[in-house]
């Protein structure tokens, strides 16, 4: 039964009674969802140790804080209910904007819970696996299973199905775990992957296409994708939508590349030089060096080493400064909490430094990207000498409010002789690398041939070539996902995409040690 908070009283009674959970088992899984398929016993689970986790009180408040190598995030607690087996809890965040509810499960009981899971999605394989046969009397379920779990014993997200007649095998493939329909670079690369390999190990007959299942939400964002593929390898590759029922499917056509540059764009607005202000100025003051500002329509981020740590709003014609690393605790920069200010900042020199001792600290693994990013945006010419210092867009969005689905390029950037650059920037293994590196460069190339770019003087009188933009994929040499040359074969030819490998040792500055044309 959920046991409601409705006061402070509650508040630290029911801290004290959490925490004694907590502390009673070394590790928890941390799930966001409330459906079975989506427990998150895949690649969406947080696994976090006792000490990765803080409750706290606030303003009569109780907050849940976690941090892992994902970043820090902070919900609050407005009930809350043990089972036996997992620790369930209804969340808000964003005053109150951002409902969820979250469930804590103690390693010990994952395991029962994976047997769950797994049955779920094995039932929807199954499903999909008669459902695809179906589309033609000819083909025969050799195989339906799921793909492997992230961790040993656990489901994975992915229906791996090979059905086969005289002449040749079909891969099926589908996500059979809930999943944002914009997440669909996931499903792309997993099943690349799967189809490749599988074709070179199968005997005749051999795998000869490969179905991709999807619901309604996810059919454009992954034909998009599909264009941007080779023509021989494009051409293997069917979309069937799947009813929300999951009782029908249906063959979606191909969306040629042509097609991709019809669909209605959003200008961008002229862009003008941002003037900081003094509020701005004097957090920067602290550690210049360290320290930079990304400028919004409602206020200035200031971010320590790509950390966003404090924020500007000018109010009446006054200055006011937040502060923290979390947002949901941010406090005022007052005489009051001064004090509090100068302690973050002594943390930040100490912990966020290329020399930290400790590298387990939370202030040094989390916002590791942005990390990176912050460096380049100093000096982009560490990357290529060819590039112009400024002006370089962080985070850039080509769709103005930033729809759902819609994620900002990391870094647009123009070179000397006039060729968009778009940098998309990882710090670890992620086989998604490759495709989302493409979709930035289909979403820039939109508006440079509608003239949106230039017409908005992004890079001011410089004049913007008549080619499509260059895609620079850049992590540290060690820190690319195995199958990323694989996955860069399949994209066409015409997209020129290149894979920049940079030194570990980053932080203390960065170094190109290869740069190779991928594609």
């Amino acid at each position: 039964m959920l046991i409601r908070l409705t006061n402070p009283d509650d508040a630290e009674a029911a801290r004290l009674r959490l925490v004694a959970l907590i502390d009673a088992q070394a590790e928890w899984f941390i799930s966001r969802t409330e459906d079975l398929l989506e427990t998150s016993l895949d690649a969406s689970l947080d696994a976090l140790r006792r000490e990765e986790l803080d409750l706290s009180l606030a303003q009569g408040r109780l907050i849940l804080s976690s941090w892992s190598e994902q970043g820090t995030h902070s919900w609050k607690i407005n009930a809350w209910e043990w089972t036996g087996d997992r620790l369930r809890l209804q969340t808000s965040r964003r005053m109150g904007a951002e409902q969820t509810t979250l469930e804590l499960i103690p390693r010990a009981s994952a395991s029962a819970i994976a047997a769950t899971v797994r049955a779920a999605r094995e039932c929807r394989c199954q499903l999909l696996a008669q459902l695809a046969g179906a589309l033609s009397p000819t083909l025969k379920i050799e195989r339906a299973t799921l793909s492997p779990g992230i961790r040993r014993g656990q489901p994975g997200r992915y229906a791996r199905i090979i059905l086969r007649d005289h002449h040749e095998r079909v891969a099926v493939t589908a996500t059979v775990a809930s999943a944002p329909r914009q997440n669909v670079d996931a499903l792309l690369s997993a099943a690349v992957i799967w189809f490749t390999r599988g074709a070179e190990r199968i005997r005749a007959p051999y795998l000869q296409q490969l179905w991709l299942v999807l619901e309604a939400g996810a059919v454009k964002l992954a034909l998009q994708r599909i264009a941007l593929l080779r023509d021989a390898f494009r051409s293997l590759i069917s979309v069937f939508e799947i009813d929300d029922s999951w009782q029908q499917l249906r063959r979606v056509p191909r969306l040629e590349r042509a097609a991709l540059w019809k669909g209605r764009l959003a200008r961008f607005p002229p862009v003008s030089e941002p003037q900081l202000s003094s509020g701005a100025r004097q957090i920067m003051a602290h550690e210049p060096s360290a320290m930079d500002v990304v400028v919004a329509r409602h206020g200035e981020t200031l971010r320590y080493h790509g950390l966003p740590i404090a924020r500007v709003r000018s109010m009446m014609g006054v200055d006011r400064i937040w502060f923290g690393t979390d947002n949901s605790r941010r406090r005022i920069l007052d005489d009051t909490s001064r004090d509090d200010w100068h302690s973050l900042i002594d943390d930040l020199r100490r912990h966020r430094a290329p020399a930290a001792i400790d590298h387990r600290h939370a202030l040094y693994r989390i916002a590791n990207e942005a990390w990176l990013e912050s460096l380049l945006r100093r000096d982009i010419t560490k990357l290529d000498p060819g590039l112009i210092i400024a002006p370089l867009y962080a985070q850039f969005r080509t769709a103005p409010g930033g729809r759902l689905g819609v994620r900002p390029v990391d870094l647009l950037a123009l070179r000397e002789d006039g060729r968009l650059v778009v940098i998309e920037l990882k710090v670890s293994e992620d086989r998604e690398h490759v495709f989302q590196g493409a979709d930035y460069w289909r979403r820039v190339e939109a508006h440079r041939r509608r003239g949106h770019i230039a017409r908005a003087k992004l890079f001011g009188a410089r004049k913007i070539r008549d080619q499509p933009p260059l895609v620079y994929l850049v992590a540290p040499t060690l820190r690319f996902h195995p199958a990323f040359a694989l996955l860069a074969r399949t994209i066409a030819p015409d997209i020129e995409m290149y894979r920049f490998e940079i030194n570990e040792t980053w932080r203390s500055g960065v170094r190109v040690m290869r740069r190779t044309r991928v594609n």
